[in-house]
């Protein structure tokens, strides 16, 4: 069945090459726009074909069997698209694609007539968008069996229209099935309480946007009223008021409107109660504001700065922020205080361990996941602690829970090891494997960025040191090198500790480090000592949060 289904795939791939090498220059009008409907009538069976293979592969298989924690993370790392993307083909194939009974008998698709169309060609996937939009809308008292007749009627009207005039169509069957609206109820539903923020802004700002209990907003007026009252919490001001009563002059000189007050009132409270000191930790890394830099940034004042959530801040406002706290600077070729070396002695990273991974990590390592180094553990990357690992920062690396439970020796197991360069390399299992980065540069962009300058310098020194970087046991060329991201400095190295063959362990929890980096930990002059955490000390921690896509952990 394999050779059948390459010969197939290669025969698919042959048409293709096939159509791309015809002359196009020389190709008529009618000739062009042919090609052009030729290839549209490919895109539109395209997809019957992968909900058909992706309906059997759920039927006969596990998300967990083939090394991911579901099927959209199974085809985002297989296919290299978008987890949204992966979600969405799922989602469709549930809907298109061929169904089992529970006793074994073969079902027809849920959407049987837009599925017979599709596989017909004669819908776009703009059409099927668009009929998707009538369950979308359609009230909940329709039946099924109603439902199934209407979709009927909508996609013999669909064939050989255009998508505006299908949405058409939806837009009025929902009117004539609900022509009243919703019918009143005593208990409406509510959108739920929350908050949320917005992308990061070329500025280094974000829109905040989300809604908010009476309970929130009754807390937070007299807050409001005392620290976003005029003079108060003015970071103009040379020793802002926070707290009693501001001065005369304080309060005349204070043009800020009432948002901007409120803002910086808010951002005062947010300050003070990380000054708590009963705050604990987070997958082992402080409770507090952690930020990471390099020196050559800090020396000239210029630059940017990362935090553990991911923010990017100005080197004049991480100066600000150091001089508003007790913090402390660490430069790791010449740090020797903090112990990174402990061998056999503990299992889980000592609080100076996770700090230099995070400085190095900046979040988990396994290409593709956006969970910050808040939502990381430390993970033993070259040999499982259980296994003789040692616990030493140069062995560890950031990894969000769910992600670090992948990691393991079964054939449907991630492995881990440390490369030359101090990056933690996945190597997928067999079935997700498409030759891909083995290294995450997520939260490393600037390196893709450092490499295109390095291959305009210097064109084939870049090309030399990219094919020596190549994994003889893989066989695989790193496409980018990324010897400049921060790494264990070589003096502070054991190699007798290097080991290199991988596993995980779920319950170590995270860490951080530098190589010539410099590292800025602003903390509260009350800093915390873990007292009451449930993730301080040795505590196990696999609650492995972050964006799932993922990581369940990222956007999935």
């Amino acid at each position: 069945m394999a050779a059948e289904v390459g010969t197939a795939l290669a025969a698919l791939h042959a048409a293709m090459r096939d159509v791309l090498a015809l002359p196009y220059t020389a190709l008529s009008d009618a000739d062009l726009l042919d090609v052009c409907e030729g290839i549209q009538d490919v895109r539109n069976l395209a997809p019957a074909v992968e909900h058909r293979a992706i309906a059997a592969l759920g039927a006969q298989s596990t998300p967990a069997a083939i090394g991911a924690k579901s099927w959209p993370v199974v085809l985002a790392t297989r296919l290299g698209i978008s987890v949204k993307e992966a979600r969405r083909r799922c989602a469709d194939a549930a809907e298109l694609g061929p169904r089992v009974s529970l006793t074994g008998e073969a079902l027809a698709p849920k959407r049987e007539h837009i599925a017979a169309a599709q596989a017909d060609g004669a819908l776009t996937p703009d059409h099927v968008a668009e009929l998707f939009k009538f369950f979308t809308k359609c009230p909940d008292w329709v039946t099924y069996a109603e439902q199934c007749r209407l979709e009927e009627k909508l996609v013999t009207g669909a064939i050989g229209a255009d998508p505006e005039t299908v949405r058409q169509a939806v837009d009025h069957a929902v009117f004539l099935l609900d022509q009243d609206g919703p019918a009143p109820t005593d208990n409406p539903p509510t959108k739920p309480f929350g908050i949320t923020f917005g992308p990061q802004q070329p500025d280094g700002s974000y829109h905040l946007r989300g809604k908010v209990s009476a309970e929130f907003k009754a807390t937070f007026d007299p807050i409001d009223e005392k620290l976003a009252a005029p003079g108060m919490c003015n970071p103009t001001d040379e020793t802002p008021c926070i707290s009693g009563t501001p001065s005369q002059q304080q309060i005349d000189s204070d043009q800020r409107p009432a948002p901007q007050r409120r803002h910086d009132a808010m951002l005062t409270a947010m300050r003070l109660l990380l000054a708590h000191k009963d705050l604990g930790q987070i997958n082992g890394l402080p409770a507090t504001l952690l930020i990471t830099t390099t020196l050559q940034e800090l020396e000239k004042a210029a630059g940017v700065a990362i935090t553990a959530g991911g923010t990017k801040l100005s080197i004049p406002d991480l100066i600000r922020l150091a001089s508003q706290a007790l913090h402390y600077l660490a430069v790791y070729d010449e740090h020797t205080g903090v112990p990174l070396y402990l061998g056999r002695a503990r299992r889980t990273a000592s609080a100076g361990q996770r700090l230099a991974i995070w400085a190095r990590d900046r979040g988990c390592t396994r290409p593709g996941c956006t969970a910050n180094g808040y939502r990381c553990q430390a993970h033993h990357a070259t040999t499982d602690f259980s296994k003789g690992g040692l616990t030493d920062a140069d062995a560890l690396a950031l990894a969000c829970g769910c992600d670090n439970r992948l990691v393991g020796d079964a054939p449907n197991k991630w492995t881990t090891r440390i490369n030359n360069h101090g990056q933690c390399e996945w190597i997928p299992p067999q079935l997700l494997d498409r030759g891909q980065h083995r290294t995450n540069t997520y939260h490393h962009p600037e390196t893709l960025l450092a490499d295109l300058t390095r291959d305009q310098k210097t064109g084939s020194e870049t090309h030399a040191k990219q094919a020596a970087d190549t994994e003889p046991d893989t066989a695989i060329a790193r496409g980018n090198d990324l010897s400049d991201r921060p790494a264990i400095p070589p003096e502070l190295l054991d190699q007798n500790h290097q080991q290199p063959n991988t596993n995980h362990h779920p319950d170590t929890q995270p860490a951080d480090h530098p190589r010539d980096t410099t590292s800025s930990t602003t903390r509260d002059t009350n800093h915390h000592n873990g007292n009451g955490d449930r993730n301080s000390g040795d505590t196990h921690n696999n609650n492995g949060s972050g964006d799932d896509g993922e990581s369940d952990c990222h956007p999935a």
